[in-house]
C-alpha cells in the first residue's frame, strides 16, 4: 500500500483524508464534506484497500456508488492505481455498455464494484450480481444521487445489502433535505466538514456580466488570452452544449461536447480527448460537474448560470484541484439576478465583477442563435417565408373561382415603338384570326365594344368575363400580345 502510494505521488494527507482515515480505519461510518478536488476519492479508497488487501471473497465485498458514467470510470482509475501493488480486483458496472460484457467481469468475482444505480439494479433484479457479502458501501456525491431521483434505485440496492456494514458518505455540498436522508443510513457517523459550501481558495473566481448575444464574443476573447490553457465550458442543455461545440469547432478550436444523448463509446472518446490534449475545450452539461478531475484545467467557464447555488461550487471546482491555481468565470445576464443571490447567499458574500470584452466586441462570428429571447437549448433558425410561386400568366386564382377584371386594360403608348399607325385597339386577337379561345357561351350583342374600355372596367365581378375582354379566360395560359397590323395584312 505505501509503494502504491509513493508511486501516486502522495506526499502527506490532505485535510479530509487527515480527519477521515482514522475514524475509517477503526470502521466508523462517514459523513464527509468538503470542496470538490480536495482528495474525497482516496479517503474512503484506503480504508476499503486496507481492509480487503488480506483477504479474499467469492463475491464483491465492497460497493461504491456514483451518479455519472464518467465519475464511475475516475473511481475505478483511482483505486487501480492505489491498489497497484496488492490482489484487490475492481470492475466498473454502468449503461451505455453491453451487459453481457460485465456478467462476464462479475463472474469473476471482484473484490470491489463501481457502479451506476440503474444498471447495478438491472443486474440485481436478473440474479446476476451477488450484494449478500459486501462488507463497505460508498456513496460518492451523495447529495447528487439523492438529488437526480436516484433515491428509490438506491433503496431497493439497499435492500439487497446486509444489515451489517461500513458505510461512507462523500459529497463537496449538503443541502439540509439531503443530510436528514443520510442521517437516516449512517450509523452514528463521524462527520467532518471541511468549509463545503465555499470554492477552493487557489480558485480565483468571478461573474461576468454580458447580454446574451454577445456570449460567444466573450468566451472567444477569454480563449484567446494568453494565460489560457484548456476550460471546461458548462451549459444548460444538451442541444445548446452540441450546439456550442460545432460553433467552437468550426471557429478553428479543438473543443468537443460531453452531454447525456451522446454514446459511452462518444463519451469516452471526449473524456480520453480532453485528458490526453487532443482537445483543449470541453463543453458539457452538469454531467461533467461531478467529480471529474483532469489535470491542468487553467479555467471553468459557466456559459449559463447554473441551476443551483451548489451546482456553482461543483462547477468551479473542476479547476484549482490538488493545490493548483484556477479561474472561473461565470456569464451574467439580467435574466440571472435571482440565481446570483442565491449563489452570494451561499457563499456568504459578494462574488466579484468582472468586465472583460471591451467596448468593440470581437467580429461576430457564428454568435446567432444565442442571442436574447433564445430559451437555452432552443436554438432555432430563423423562419424562411416561401416566396409564391410565379406563373407565366399571372398569379393562379384559387381552385373554382372565376376570374373577374379588377382594374382598367392596359393601353399602349403612342410613343413606343411597336405602335401601329392606326388608333390604340385592345390587347385582344381580332376577331377574324380565328382565335382558339373565342367564347360560345355569349352572344355577340352581350360583347363589350372594343373602343369602349371605360364600360368593360365597371363590369360586375359575378359576370363571367368574354375572351374580347382584357382579361384571358384561362388564367392558366399565358397573355399573348398581337403583333402590330399592318396595313398589307388587312
Amino acid at each position: 500500500m505505501q509503494r502504491a502510494l509513493t508511486d501516486a505521488g502522495f506526499a502527506e494527507p490532505r485535510p479530509i483524508q487527515s480527519a477521515t482515515l482514522p475514524e475509517a480505519l477503526a470502521g466508523r461510518d462517514i459523513l464527509g464534506l468538503s470542496q470538490t478536488g480536495s482528495g474525497k476519492t482516496a479517503a474512503f479508497a484506503l480504508p476499503i484497500l486496507a481492509r480487503l488487501a488480506n483477504t479474499r471473497g467469492t463475491s464483491p465485498r465492497a460497493l461504491i456508488l456514483a451518479p455519472t458514467r464518467e465519475l464511475a470510470a475516475q473511481i475505478e482509475a483511482h483505486v487501480r492505481e492505489l491498489a497497484h501493488h496488492t490482489r484487490v480486483t475492481v470492475v466498473t458496472i454502468f449503461g451505455g455498455v453491453s451487459m453481457n460484457t460485465q456478467i462476464s467481469a462479475l463472474r469473476a468475482r471482484p473484490d470491489i464494484v463501481v457502479a451506476c444505480p440503474g444498471r447495478l439494479l438491472d443486474l440485481l433484479q436478473r440474479g446476476q450480481v451477488d450484494l449478500r457479502r459486501v462488507e463497505m458501501l460508498v456513496l460518492d456525491e451523495a447529495d447528487h444521487m439523492f438529488d437526480l431521483g436516484f433515491l428509490p434505485d438506491v433503496r431497493r440496492i439497499l435492500a439487497a445489502l446486509p444489515a451489517k456494514r461500513q458505510n461512507f458518505m462523500f459529497s463537496a455540498t449538503m443541502p439540509p433535505p439531503i443530510r436528514v436522508l443520510a442521517d437516516r443510513l449512517l450509523q452514528r457517523p463521524h462527520v467532518a466538514e471541511l468549509a463545503n459550501s465555499q470554492p477552493a481558495s487557489t480558485i480565483a473566481h468571478a461573474l461576468c456580466p454580458i447580454e446574451e448575444t454577445r456570449k460567444l464574443d466573450l468566451l472567444r476573447a477569454l480563449i484567446a488570452r494568453p494565460d489560457f490553457k484548456s476550460a471546461i465550458v458548462f451549459s444548460r442543455t444538451k442541444r445548446r452544449t452540441k450546439v456550442l461545440a460545432d460553433r467552437l469547432a468550426k471557429l478553428g478550436h479543438r473543443a468537443i461536447a460531453l452531454q447525456g444523448n451522446m454514446s459511452q463509446p462518444q463519451r469516452v472518446r471526449a473524456m480520453q480527448g480532453f485528458q490526453t490534449g487532443r482537445f483543449n475545450i470541453l463543453v458539457a452539461t452538469d454531467v461533467a460537474a461531478r467529480g471529474i478531475d483532469v489535470a491542468g484545467i487553467s479555467h471553468v467557464i459557466n456559459f449559463d448560470v447554473p441551476s443551483t447555488p451548489e451546482t456553482y461550487t461543483h462547477r468551479i471546482g473542476r479547476t484549482g484541484r490538488s493545490e493548483c491555481t484556477g479561474q472561473a468565470f461565470t456569464f451574467v445576464t439580467s435574466a440571472d439576478t435571482a440565481m446570483v443571490r442565491a449563489i452570494e447567499r451561499m457563499l456568504g458574500k459578494p462574488v466579484a465583477r468582472e468586465t472583460i470584452l471591451p467596448s468593440t466586441a470581437l467580429p461576430d462570428a457564428g454568435s446567432r442563435g444565442f442571442g436574447a429571447g433564445t430559451s437555452a437549448g432552443s436554438e432555432r433558425r430563423p423562419a424562411q417565408r416561401r416566396a409564391p410561386a410565379q406563373h407565366r400568366g399571372g398569379p393562379r386564382p384559387h381552385h373554382g373561382a372565376k376570374p373577374h377584371a379588377t382594374s382598367e386594360p392596359r393601353r399602349r403608348s403612342s410613343a413606343s415603338p411597336h405602335a401601329p399607325s392606326q388608333p390604340a385597339r385592345s390587347h385582344r386577337r381580332p376577331e377574324s384570326s380565328g382565335s382558339a379561345h373565342r367564347p360560345h357561351s355569349a352572344s355577340a350583342a352581350s360583347r363589350p365594344s372594343a373602343s369602349r374600355p371605360s364600360e368593360r372596367s365597371h363590369s360586375k365581378p359575378s359576370e363571367r368575363p368574354h375572351a374580347s375582354s382584357h382579361t384571358t379566360a384561362r388564367p392558366s395560359t399565358p397573355r399573348r400580345h398581337p403583333a402590330p397590323v399592318s396595313h398589307r395584312s388587312r
